[in-house]
């Protein structure tokens, strides 16, 4: 089903030059208030088991900080389980994963240099920074609404203040007023 194709010198399979952008975005998750990706979801990008991966990094530890790369507690793990964002704990097989956030993911580049590997990391990157513009372009359209909303209010506040005014001057109405102008009476004085 799936063709090798042959890109720089190196094989490649068709499976991870057409993986289409939104399995790659899908693969990005919100954890500890950062967007990371699970270590078995890159090695499954790269085409490399999740094991090799790993040694690859413990080969090379002080290239991850903390920023770049940090291990999930097992109540982690049992929340995205409950949150049906993995099927159940094996997947993992035992141990628990490590994620990676942006920088961590370049930094893997160079870590695992196929170039197989590298054209994925360019691809997750581009798919990091897509997020992000889009999330700033959520936020933008948010503070315009949050501006339209209180403009609204003020709105509302002036129109229901003029509804008060013609209340009052239709209640006005309504009572009989004297007359006004020059008033003529019958009697003529002499």
């Amino acid at each position: 089903m799936f063709e090798d194709t042959i890109v720089n010198n190196e094989i490649m399979t068709d499976k991870l030059v057409g993986i289409p952008d939104e399995i790659v975005l899908n693969k990005i998750r919100q954890i500890r208030s950062e967007k990371v990706m699970l270590d078995k979801d890159l090695a499954e990008l790269y085409g490399v088991e999740t094991r090799v991966l790993n040694q690859a990094v413990k080969r090379n530890l002080d290239r991850f900080p903390k920023k770049f790369m940090f291990q999930l507690s097992a109540e982690e793990v049992d929340e995205m389980v409950s949150q049906n964002v993995i099927p159940s704990k094996k997947i993992f097989g035992g141990a628990l994963p490590r994620v990676f956030t942006e920088h961590g993911v370049l930094m893997l580049s160079n870590v695992i240099k196929s170039k197989s590997a590298i054209q994925m990391s360019i691809r997750i990157i581009e798919m990091f920074v897509l997020l992000r513009e889009t999330l700033l372009l959520h936020k933008d359209v948010s503070v315009l609404v949050e501006q339209v909303e209180k403009r609204l209010i003020k709105q509302d506040q002036k129109i229901e203040l003029l509804f008060t005014y013609l209340n009052k001057f239709m209640d006005k109405a309504d009572t009989p007023r004297e007359k006004i102008g020059f008033k003529v009476s019958n009697k003529i004085s002499r």
